[in-house]
């Protein structure tokens, strides 16, 4: 097969064809397309974008800096808001450059972009703006951002009412395509009515990728022919006395976007029948999982037709337009409305039927049916699944089949099996290794914390004392509403720099005003970490910060940070701060909650991420200095996980019990675990971490036969399940990339919620002969046919369960048992590994499940535990679980051009596992093999015995074995547990270590042979003992 010729820059450069984009890259490419229109036909326009990031539009931001030559060339002109509502109000600015002269374009056409909430707190700009008008060869397009899952929120969010409060058209693309066509028509509505227009996101049009044609004259726009305009038009001007605005919107405007939703056939029949009886009006992502609801019961085009079913897809939702939905409505008995979250056009439609004859009206049910009874919730999401069953219920009187009943019989039995009692583990959100919130959420004991919106809102999960939180901009505020009512003196209020700089400052003024005693910890970070480590939208240096709260009459403040003498000159600081090592956090914290009033603890440290980054790039000095825990002086006590909060402190089962190891791969090198003085942590100064030998092996494998590919008669279907920051959603990316260098269709939607660091991450890919045989982007219940699990926890989690049906699934699953969150409070937390690998089997069926303990392969062969997911993509390769051809992905990962080598590899060292994996094995066989651990009471004892002796000496030894050997008589279980538990917890005892013997195990062999295998060149190693000095 051929492979298209295709660069990473196409997305922008490529004037028109198909391209692979995610939503967001769509979202950066459509401004692009409207200049480009524009020209076209003669306009001389340009463009302003502005708003505040927040997902599903959290990335939109860095992508439009990334694209700013292109942007450059295009007149577009990029300006991030300090919050939501000041970006709406740049926004409305920019249609009023041609009301005044010196305007050098015929228009600017504008695009906001913000998250459900700053929705909200625009309201006020957006009813102003909207009743201003846009310019005419201007228009606005508002881009909402919602979660309807509350999958990366404090609340779940749905736009559309807000819009309508304000009287703003709302469109409602459902998937990368329509944002690409609905973005144009928006922009074009706009310009004829009048109208601000929004556009509804969420995670399955902005974080996922697909397909798309880019054609800039794609769309071609009507002008209705029978609206009559007024005679002074729609558009802004100067002066507008609000009367007259409010004339224009609500006797015109509205109406002019309703005759140009018909003119341009927004509302499309999509499914038709010469004799209608059932009709479906959906929207956006309803009509996608309409659709594969009516392919999951065996309804496709001829059949829905005989049947006599009818669906109406709404662009439009609202208003929503009259005339099309009059003829749709047309002979129908009954009209099934599908639409997520509070009723919009189900109300809507009502409203308009309500005065049709009776024996002409349909019946019409959505939220409720006829008798009051709930059909769709009008809370969380909607699924296929759920659709399915409605859609069933309403046909059942006109007709029924074999496949539906199955289809229903399946989703019965899947919904028991999922009810049925499982192991309650669960993989969370945590802070990345090396966070600054690790240490800076601490509270002391007998205090409490406020939370609010940043990556802090997880310390609500944490053992932090911290409870409750905040909108954005409201941290601390709640407290001046208790304060007045409770004996609680004093509370501690948690607050990013990014928020302070968006809204906080003014609670932390309303704080002052009221005279309240809180601490505000202010997080101080240099960089917005939550939506991929964006700079403050302006300037906010820490000297500043200080500055600030001081005019705003704080009378006391200390610096905090991890390297409190990088100040050279402290004379920029307000009057009166102290600075001081992050150790002191404690104390400090205790004295500011004892001063009475507003008080602020400026806690700067960067961003781990962020400074991984830089690293990465140059840009900061990577110290040559890593942590390393010496396993046979640990004694698993926890006490580092406590100190640093941090999940690159994992555990290590030996022999003698579990004990610590550092997660070279993940460490960021923060070496907060070094502050519970363990006698067990060394560092490691100079040289570096060992390169792996395996690389240099692969002659040693014969040429690997390529796999026969899945058929794809219909869309084939990967479910990866994994943990955030571990690139999961590049596996997703290079596959989807590799599909579109093959000519194929394909969807890959991220759902990573707040797991942007080892919380869960589930990749949805679908992979298809043509992009017209896909319709949901997000796979239906039992419809996976490969699980590719890169997490052991996430894969048996009740998400991905629900997508396996033992009749067409395979899963290949990393067996390894990663820690979760409660490992760092709980030293003996344990993942249930053999009850999450029977769980999977279960819902997989015999003999299609694989494990393999993928973690561990790739970082003996490769030195980075990051390559597991491409070993995994190799693998399922190998085996035939991926209709895409080797050379694609390798292709994809050229363009992707992040670690080409690493991840190349990696993917053949997967396929290598799947071929021959006891030769695998054999190479990444680690150097210092550990004994296999003791199982009969004979080998516990024979072990201790000879650690006894090297402790002491034989007459020590033996004094262990006589105590064993009594209890072991007496002992009259067969399995021996008491003899047992014995011989390991009497050897504990007697093995106690003290300075004597810790310096015995490190000038140990075996600590050597540890060491040597992790590092190689130049290295010195420096002992934390107490006191130091030893």
């Amino acid at each position: 097969m051929s492979l298209a010729e295709i660069r990473l820059d196409d997305k922008y450069r490529l004037a028109t064809g198909h391209l692979y984009l995610t939503g967001t890259q769509a979202l950066t490419r459509l401004p692009m397309l409207q200049k480009q229109r524009d020209a076209a036909f003669g306009l001389n326009t340009a463009c302003f974008i502005s708003g505040y990031r927040g997902s599903p539009l959290g990335g939109l931001d860095k992508s439009l800096w990334d694209a700013r030559e292109y942007l450059k060339q295009n007149h577009i002109h990029f300006q991030p808001g300090v919050n939501e509502e000041l970006g709406a109000t740049a926004v409305w600015g920019s249609q009023q450059a041609n009301l005044f002269p010196g305007a050098r374009y015929d228009g600017v056409f504008a695009m906001w972009y913000g998250k459900g909430p700053g929705v909200d707190r625009s309201g006020d700009v957006f009813k102003h703006g909207n009743s201003a008008g846009v310019s005419k060869h201007g228009g606005v397009l508002v881009l909402a951002g919602d979660d309807h899952g509350c999958k990366s929120s404090t609340i779940a969010h749905q736009s559309e009412h807000a819009f309508i409060a304000a009287s703003i058209p709302v469109l409602n693309p459902a998937n990368v395509q329509e944002v690409l066509d609905y973005g144009i028509i928006g922009w074009e509505l706009s310009r004829y009515s009048g109208c601000w227009v929004a556009l509804k996101t969420i995670a399955e049009n902005v974080d996922s990728s697909a397909v798309v044609d880019v054609d800039p004259l794609r769309i071609q726009i009507k002008i209705p022919e029978d609206f009559q305009l007024p005679e002074d038009g729609v558009h802004i001007r100067w002066p507008d006395p609000p009367l007259a605005q409010e004339k224009r919107l609500n006797v015109y405007k509205i109406y002019a976007a309703r005759a140009f939703a018909l003119a341009n056939n927004l509302n499309q029949v999509k499914l038709d029948s010469p004799n209608p009886r059932l009709g479906i009006i959906t929207t956006g992502k309803s009509y996608l999982d309409v659709r594969q609801a009516l392919d999951d019961l065996g309804l496709d085009e001829a059949l829905c037709a005989k049947v006599g079913l009818r669906v109406l897809k709404v662009g439009m939702s609202w208003p929503l337009e009259p005339v099309s939905v009059h003829q749709f409505a047309e002979g129908l008995d009954e009209i099934l409305v599908v639409e997520e979250k509070r009723s919009i056009i189900e109300d809507q439609l009502t409203g308009q039927l309500y005065n049709w004859p009776v024996g002409k009206r349909p019946r019409v049910v959505g939220e409720f049916d006829e008798q009051g009874n709930s059909l769709f919730p009008n809370l969380g999401e909607l699924t296929p699944a759920m659709i399915a069953r409605v859609i069933a219920k309403r046909l059942a009187p006109i007709y029924s089949s074999p496949t539906i009943e199955e289809r229903l019989a399946f989703l019965d039995a899947k919904e028991k099996a999922l009810a049925a009692p499982k192991h309650k583990t669960a993989r969370t959100p945590h802070f990345c290794s090396g966070c600054p919130h690790n240490s800076s959420t601490k509270v002391p004991e007998g205090s409490r914390a406020l939370g609010g919106i940043g990556c802090h809102y997880m310390t609500q999960w944490m053992d932090r004392s911290t409870d409750t939180f905040t909108q954005m901009g409201g941290e601390g505020a709640t407290w001046i509403g208790q304060a007045p009512f409770t004996d609680t003196p004093h509370v501690f209020q948690n607050l990013g720099d990014g928020t302070y700089f968006h809204s906080g400052h003014l609670a932390l003024r309303a704080a002052v005003a009221a005279g309240v005693n809180i601490t505000y910890k202010i997080l101080y970070n240099d960089a917005v970490a939550m939506t991929g480590g964006q700079p403050i939208d302006g300037e906010l240096r820490i000297d500043q910060l200080s500055q600030q709260v001081h005019a705003e009459g704080v009378k006391r403040i200390a610096l905090v940070s991890d390297e409190p003498d990088k100040y050279p000159t402290r004379a920029t600081f307000a009057p009166g701060v102290t600075f001081h090592h992050r150790r002191e956090l404690d104390a400090v914290q205790r004295e500011l909650r004892e001063f009475k009033g507003v008080s602020v603890i400026l806690y700067d440290q960067t961003c781990a991420t962020e400074k991984r980054r830089r690293r990465k790039r140059g840009k900061m000095v990577d110290p040559a200095k890593r942590a390393f825990i010496n396993p046979a002086v640990c004694e698993g006590c926890g006490d580092c996980s406590v100190k640093s909060n941090c999940l690159s402190v994992l555990p290590l089962e030996t022999e003698l019990g579990r004990k610590r190891e550092i997660d070279q791969s993940a460490c960021n090198k923060d070496f907060s675990c070094l502050e519970g003085f363990c006698p067990s942590f060394v560092t490691v100064h100079g040289g570096g971490l060992r390169k792996p030998e395996a690389v240099g092996l692969g002659a040693l494998f014969i040429a690997l036969p390529e796999p026969k590919q899945p058929a794809l008669s219909r869309p084939w279907n990967i479910l990866l399940p994994g943990v955030g920051g571990s690139g999961v959603t590049t596996v997703g990316a290079l596959l989807g990339m590799a599909a579109h260098i093959e000519g194929k269709g394909c969807t890959v939607l991220d759902q990573a919620g707040l797991a942007q660091k080892f919380g869960p991450v589930i990749t949805h890919i679908r992979i298809a002969a043509r992009q017209s045989d896909i319709y949901a982007v997000r796979i239906a219940a039992g419809e996976t046919d490969l699980l590719l699990g890169c997490d052991l926890v996430v894969s048996s989690s009740e998400e991905a369960l629900a997508k396996l049906n033992d009749k067409i699934a395979h899963a290949l699953i990393n067996s390894h048992e990663a820690a979760t969150a409660e490992f760092t409070r709980n030293p003996d937390a344990q993942v249930p590994g053999a009850a999450m690998r029977e769980a999977i089997s279960e819902a997989v069926g015999e003999g299609k499940t694989r494990f393999v303990d993928a973690t561990r392969l790739a970082t003996r062969l490769l030195g980075d535990s990051i390559a597991t997911n491409l070993f995994m993509l190799g693998y399922a390769y190998q085996k035939g679980l991926v209709p895409v051809t080797a050379e694609a992905i390798n292709k994809a990962i050229e363009l992707n051009g992040v670690a080409i080598e690493l991840n190349q590899q990696a993917f053949l060292w997967g396929r290598r596992a799947a071929h021959d994996l006891a030769a695998v094995e054999k190479v990444a066989a680690p150097k210092v093999v550990e004994a296999p651990h003791c199982s009969t009471l004979e080998e516990i004892v024979a072990d201790r015995v000879q650690r006894l002796t090297a402790y002491q000496n034989a007459a020590y030894a033996e004094r262990y074995r006589e105590l064993v050997e009594r209890v072991r008589k007496a002992d009259t279980d067969a399995e021996q547990r008491l003899s047992k538990a014995v011989a390991r917890y009497y050897f504990k005892l007697l093995a106690y270590k003290d300075e004597y013997e810790v310096a015995r195990l490190y000038s140990d062999a075996t600590f050597r042979k540890q060491l040597e295998a992790q590092f190689e060149g130049d290295y010195q190693l420096q002992f934390h003992l107490a006191p130091s000095w030893l």
